[in-house]
């Protein structure tokens, strides 16, 4: 894997991909189940909250705008409330902007799971499946081509990718010299040929194939089968599950990516974020093996969460870095990018902790202080005080350290997951922005003097007081050395 590919996801601003597809409403419906319905044997879902957002191909764009760079949309909807809402969502949507043919006379694509607790008890499907307006498709996609760095074909099989469309959107592509992504659904892989990558997965490949098995060797045969196919492919990536990824490249060997979800708490729509961070990494001009390896990533980020979510740019830098032992500065962000990788961690169900301080010479007291703090949950944020407010808070002749350099240390630490600069006079704004489960201070305070403790007190957060090492101060140390 490229040493660099921690820092790939920065390269995701200001590019541009195109996607073309089926784009659908995902609607959650989250309860209770703790009774059987006397009517039949049946589980009795208790409704304690309704969520929407956008599917298929346009959970796809929402991938890629939630990346950092910028979506163009073209599908079909119909002219009915669902098709209302997915366009009230792209409005609202940063990053996102389409063109959805209205046919009157189909319904829009609509799927509604019925989840308790992380399980999916049952999904309901609204749609229609006849072939969509081909030529005013077509010529959606053409008028957008140019300004795109990568197009994107996300087949759902419910009319929009027809043979027609499907081959003028490929031929257009390539003749404008752009790389094309394709999630299919056809079993004919043949009608995606003169496409960059085509990504199916297990059950895709197998129907293609019929190459059943789920071994490496069995998968590596499938991808020489899917190439074979399609002379003008230059690559496949079979998504296996829980078996991970197998990558065949036109005359390279085969590539087999291990699965990297610690947790699975939802595999939906985890391959339409895949399909985001493979086209936006073939944009920022990443080998294929490696934007396998980061797509591979952000589809083990995705599928711990819950629900069709999406992975920022944030989340996949850090993890990126994680899988590749990169040094700890890879852990510093700003307050934006922060929340991002905080949502991501609670998503995933993660303890947060957050301690604060100016850490000018790291002294045992610290790491004994910062080891407490993260003792008490998942992950650890540090909130570290700019060198203009250490000087207000201690003088003019401090900080020993510059910041750049005590946030370096700092995220060298194995108990600190992420250190975020801060030039208030207390970390109380971050408090309130990151909404830490423990909040952590040396038992030089009390609970009712530690800043911020009313706040997490007051949404059920804990307030932690660690024990402190006797005659251990950055203020001593700074005395005797003068002395």
């Amino acid at each position: 894997m490229n040493d660099a590919l921690s820092h790939l996801p920065r390269a995701f601003a200001g590019k541009t991909v195109l996607v073309l597809g089926d784009v659908m409403l995902d609607r959650f419906i989250y309860g209770a189940v703790d009774r059987i319905s006397p009517e039949a044997p049946v589980p009795v879902i208790a409704v304690e909250k309704e969520t929407a957002m956008l599917g298929g191909a346009g959970n796809v764009a929402r991938n890629v705008a939630a990346l950092g760079a910028k979506a163009v949309l073209i599908g079909l909807a119909g002219q009915d409330d669902a098709g209302a809402a997915l366009r009230g969502m792209i409005d609202a949507e940063h990053g996102l902007e389409a063109e959805l043919v209205t046919d009157a006379k189909r319904r829009t694509t609509e799927k509604v799971r019925y989840i308790s607790g992380s399980h999916q008890m049952l999904r309901v499907d609204r749609e229609d499946r006849g072939p969509g307006d081909a030529p005013t498709l077509l010529a959606a996609f053409k008028a957008r081509l140019a300004s795109a760095d990568v197009v994107v074909l996300s087949d759902y099989a419910k009319g929009v990718l027809t043979p027609e469309v499907v081959r003028g959107a490929i031929d257009a592509a390539r003749a404008a010299g752009k790389p094309v992504i394709v999630d299919p659904k056809s079993r004919d892989f043949a009608r995606y040929d003169g496409a960059t990558l085509i990504k199916p997965n297990r059950k895709e490949a197998a129907e293609a194939t019929g190459i059943t098995e789920n071994s490496d060797e069995a998968s590596e045969d499938a991808g020489a089968a899917i190439l074979a196919m399609a002379p003008g492919l230059e690559a496949a990536l079979i998504t296996r599950g829980g078996a991970g990824m197998t990558l065949s490249v036109r005359g390279q060997p085969h590539v087999h990516l291990p699965a990297t979800a610690i947790e699975v708490f939802d595999v939906s729509g985890a391959g339409d974020t895949v399909a985001a961070t493979l086209a936006l990494a073939v944009a920022a001009g990443a080998s294929l093996p490696d934007a396998a390896h980061l797509a591979n990533l952000a589809g083990g980020l995705v599928v711990a969460k819950l629900g069709t979510d999406v992975v920022t740019a944030a989340e996949l830098t850090a993890v990126a870095a994680s899988a590749q032992g990169e040094p700890g500065e890879i852990k510093i962000a700003d307050r934006e990018q922060a929340k991002a990788i905080v949502e991501g961690w609670r998503a995933r169900g993660l303890k947060v902790g957050f301690t604060n301080g100016c850490f000018d010479l790291l002294h045992p007291g610290h790491v004994s202080l910062l080891s407490q703090a993260k003792a008490a949950c998942d992950r650890l944020i540090v909130g570290l005080n700019t060198d203009a407010s250490v000087s207000k808070l201690k003088g003019p002749t401090r900080p020993v350290q510059k910041e750049t350099g005590r946030a370096t240390v700092l995220a060298s630490l194995s108990s600190v997951d992420l250190v975020v600069l801060f030039g208030e006079d207390t970390p109380l704004e971050l408090i309130k922005a990151f909404r830490p489960d423990v909040l952590v201070k040396g038992a030089d305070y009390t609970v009712e003097t530690v800043v911020g403790s009313d706040v997490v007190l007051g949404y059920g957060g804990k307030v932690v007081l660690a024990e402190l090492k006797q005659g251990q101060s950055t203020t001593n140390l700074i005395a005797r050395m003068n002395s």
